[in-house]
C-alpha cells in the first residue's frame, strides 16, 4: 500500500505526478516538427517506414516545419493558454526521426527549444540507430542545460514481429542506445505498441520484463492503431487481424502495470490517433473513458504497478 499512497488516486508511477513532484506543478507538452525524415523512409534503413506510420511520421499533432521552432513553441503557448493557466513546458520534438540530421543543425533547433525560459525539459524522440557519438556529445552538452529526454521507438523485443513492422534495425542496436543514453545521464524513454499482428499475451509482457531489466526511466504503453494511408490499413484491409475491445486492452494494461518496476514513470496508457484517419479501435478516440474505466479496473482488482514485479 506505501507504493499506492505515494502516487496519489492512481495506482501507478504517472508522468504527471512526477513532473508535480519535481516543478510543483503541471507541466504540458508543445509538440514540434523539425523538419527531419526518418532512415526508415530515405533508403538508409528502408523506404516504406514502418508500417503502422502516419504520413507525417507519427508527428500528426506536431506544430508544423515551415515555422521555426520559437514559433511553434509560441503558438503552442497561445492555444494552451487560451484553456488554462500554464507557465511550465516540455519541448517535444515528435515528428519522424529527431536526432537524423547533421549535429550542427540539431543543436541550432534543440538550443532554440530550450533557450524559451518556460520551456522545463527537452523531449526527443528518436530511433536508437540514429544516436551517433556526435548526437551523444551534444545530448550530453544539453543536459547540463536543462533536463534532456531521449524517447526510443521499441515498439517490441520479438525479432520476427520487428520484422514484420519493418522497424529496420535489430534488438542489440536499442541495448546499446539505452547503454550509451544512459552512460551520459540522458532520461530514456521507450515506446511500446500493445496488440501487434501475431503477438500473444505472453510476447507482450516479455517486451515488459525485459525492460525491467534494462533500467529504462520511462515508457509509453499504446495500443496498435490502424490508421488510412499507411500500410497496416492494406494489411488489415486485405485480413483483418485480431484488434482488442476496450475492457481487453485494460486487462493486458493491468498485467503490464503489476509487472512493471514501479521506478520506471508510465508515460502513456492510450494512443490518440487522428480521428480522421483512425480505422481501428475507433473506441480508442475516447481517451477520458479509457483512463477512467483503466483506474477503476485497477482498484477492483487491487492491482498497482510493481506488485508482482518483486516476485
Amino acid at each position: 500500500m506505501d507504493q499506492i499512497t505515494r502516487w496519489g488516486e492512481k495506482r501507478y508511477h504517472s508522468l504527471d505526478r512526477a513532473l508535480r513532484s519535481t516543478y510543483g506543478e503541471k507541466v504540458y507538452k508543445i509538440t514540434l516538427n523539425g523538419g527531419m525524415t526518418c532512415p526508415n523512409r530515405d533508403g538508409k534503413a528502408g523506404t516504406g517506414g514502418c508500417i503502422f506510420c502516419s504520413a507525417k511520421g507519427s508527428g500528426d499533432f506536431a506544430g508544423s516545419a515551415a515555422m521555426s521552432v520559437a514559433d511553434q513553441l509560441k503558438k503552442g503557448k497561445e492555444e494552451l493558454l487560451a484553456k488554462r493557466p500554464v507557465r511550465s513546458y516540455i519541448a517535444y520534438f515528435q515528428a519522424f526521426t529527431n536526432t537524423y540530421g547533421p549535429a550542427v543543425y540539431l543543436e541550432k533547433i534543440f538550443t532554440e527549444a530550450i533557450s524559451d525560459p518556460d520551456v522545463k525539459i527537452l523531449s526527443i524522440a528518436t530511433r536508437p540507430d540514429c544516436l551517433g557519438d556526435d548526437v551523444l556529445a551534444l545530448l550530453e552538452r544539453l543536459n547540463r542545460i536543462k533536463p534532456v529526454w531521449v524517447e526510443l521507438g521499441l515498439q517490441t523485443i520479438h525479432e520476427d514481429t520487428a520484422r514484420s513492422i519493418r522497424r529496420g534495425y535489430s534488438l542489440n542496436v536499442f541495448d546499446a542506445a539505452v547503454k550509451n543514453l544512459r552512460r551520459i545521464g540522458i532520461e530514456t524513454i521507450v515506446h511500446v505498441i500493445l496488440f501487434l499482428p501475431g503477438e500473444t499475451e505472453e510476447k507482450m509482457l516479455e517486451t515488459i520484463e525485459y525492460l525491467n531489466r534494462s533500467r529504462i526511466h520511462g515508457i509509453k504503453l499504446q495500443l496498435l492503431h490502424v490508421l488510412k494511408g499507411t500500410d497496416l490499413a492494406s494489411v488489415y484491409d486485405a485480413r483483418p487481424f485480431h484488434v482488442p475491445d476496450m475492457e481487453e486492452y485494460i486487462r493486458l494494461l493491468g498485467k503490464c502495470i503489476a509487472r512493471l518496476d514501479p521506478e520506471i514513470v508510465i508515460h502513456r496508457l492510450t494512443g490518440d490517433g487522428p480521428k480522421d484517419l483512425l480505422i481501428a479501435p475507433l473506441w480508442t478516440g475516447a481517451k477520458r473513458t479509457v483512463l477512467n474505466r483503466l483506474n477503476q479496473y485497477l482498484k477492483e482488482n487491487d492491482i498497482w504497478q510493481g506488485k508482482e514485479y518483486y516476485g
